[in-house]
């Protein structure tokens, strides 16, 4: 493809600026420069460079951040308030990446435990495990790339980065700091491409690991087309889901619902879609989540005051206004918002008891809109909860330990948070989807391990 790719503001649609595209000639040169990289030792950056590189570039992004939070802004509609907390955590993660690299230890092999193993040591060491191919998506603009690119910098893996193409600015300010700070370019390429490319990418026998965020139907889709032994680590989405009992702090847990859910117009892989309150708290649920849902300021992404921003896309808003028409023609009631606000904005909204069988309540909303639900029997609604085909974070609150422990112990996710909201998430926890939510783990020293491999070493001497 030739010519520019217009970068477009979500909330109004100005041009921000144009980033030239790549072809398939260029994506070959990328590849044979990366393979050429990862085939030989000898071209490997040391560990103490590695380390340098990292915490130079931390510094370069945190000289930047305000810079590079309105960016964020800009291209991808996170409220600057949001974008700001985006770039403190994209610096701390580089640098838990740089701290990370001493982690990446090997083990010893037990030998000398029968007569076949006598005389012999064994111990294992990590090693790069070659070209990553990294598919990012839209909605963190910044620290998605530092999750994906930033590990493989660490562990010595050259890598080719496909950005989102309604924000790749926030990669490339990225990418830039880490030549800046000493990383030579031969060892990060920005491929700014069609889906044809992306796919040529992908699907090369040359990449050894291929990371991705982003829909479930594109990840699944290019995973069945990788070549035999490429790895790979799949983050896509969720309807997470809360559980509150009866003796639930509702003061204490309705700004938290309230922020999980609408956070970023709720286009967070992990964000609260689905409340299941006790029959005795629903309507206090509710109805709290609508007042705060109401206060929110809804607008321009790079306005101070702004709460909640654009959805990426006009087409977007109108897949949410349809979903949440459906679940009121069904029989939801809308305790506020269920309306588009101009083309690119969507009101915050509530919803009360949607049936399980619309879209609201069994796939990823990715828009401002949370559903409450009523229950009798927390066990049934653990069942409603873990009824659809995705499963990543989840939530309960309570002050009772033993429904703490039991409802953990039922719900199927990867991570439960116990009086938190869903979208809970520090950079150096593992941060994994289950089911049709993904494939290996995220975080960054996660990360750093799936794209390493480890190699034993078995040592034979009469003097062992």
């Amino acid at each position: 493809m030739s010519g520019k790719l217009k970068i477009l503001s979500p909330f109004d649609g100005h041009l921000i600026s144009e980033v030239a595209w790549n072809d398939a000639r260029k994506l070959e040169k990328m590849l044979a420069t990366a393979q050429r990289l990862a085939e030989n030792p000898d071209h490997q950056i040391p560990v103490p460079d590695r380390i340098k590189i990292l915490e130079k570039t931390a510094q370069l992004v945190e000289g930047q951040i305000e810079k590079f939070a309105r960016q964020a802004a800009e291209e991808g509609g996170k409220p600057l308030i949001d974008s700001r907390v985006e770039l403190d955590r994209a610096v701390q993660g580089i640098r838990e990446a740089a701290n990370s690299i001493p982690q990446l230890t090997g083990r010893e092999i037990p030998m000398n435990r029968t007569d076949s193993s006598m005389h012999r040591m064994a111990y294992t060491r990590r090693e790069p495990i070659g070209v990553v191919a990294a598919v990012s998506a839209f909605n963190h603009p910044f620290n998605l790339i530092v999750h994906q690119v930033i590990p493989a910098v660490a562990v010595g893996c050259p890598v080719i980065v496909k950005p989102a193409l309604t924000t790749p600015l926030s990669c490339f300010n990225l990418v830039n700091c880490l030549y800046e700070a000493g990383l030579p370019k031969e060892w990060c390429h920005i491929l700014v491409c069609d889906n044809d490319v992306a796919e040529k990418l992908v699907t090369d026998s040359r990449v050894a690991f291929f990371s991705f965020i982003g829909s479930a139907k594109v990840g699944w889709h290019l995973r069945s087309k990788l070549a035999p032994g490429t790895r790979c680590a799949l983050e896509h989405g969720g309807a997470a889901p809360v559980i509150m009992d009866e003796t639930a702090d509702l003061k204490d847990a309705l700004p938290l619902l309230a922020k999980g859910g609408f956070y970023h117009a709720g286009q967070v892989c992990v964000s609260v879609q689905r409340v299941f309150a006790h029959e005795s708290i629903v309507d206090a649920v509710a109805s709290g989540l609508t007042d705060l849902a109401k206060k929110l300021v809804v607008g321009d992404p790079t306005d101070a005051s702004t709460e909640v921003g654009p959805l990426i896309l006009e087409r977007e808003v109108n897949r949410v206004a349809e979903w949440v028409e459906e679940a009121k023609s069904a029989g939801a009631k809308v305790l506020t918002g269920g309306k588009k606000i101009g083309k690119t904005c969507y009101a915050p909204t509530v919803l009360l008891n949607p049936p399980d069988k619309v879209k609201v309540s069994r796939e990823e909303i990715f828009g401002p809109v949370v559903c409450v639900y009523a229950y009798k029997d927390r066990l049934e609604s653990i069942e409603r909860a873990n009824q659809i085909p995705y499963s990543f974070q989840a939530a309960v609150f309570t002050k009772n330990i033993d429904t703490a422990l039991d409802s953990a112990k039922r719900l199927n996710a990867a991570a439960v948070m116990v009086n938190d909201h869903t979208a809970f998430r520090v950079d150096w926890m593992p941060f994994a989807g289950r089911k049709a939510s993904g494939l290996g783990e995220g975080g960054i020293l996660p990360a750093m391990q799936e794209m390493t491999e480890e190699k034993m070493m078995v040592f034979r001497s009469p003097g062992l």
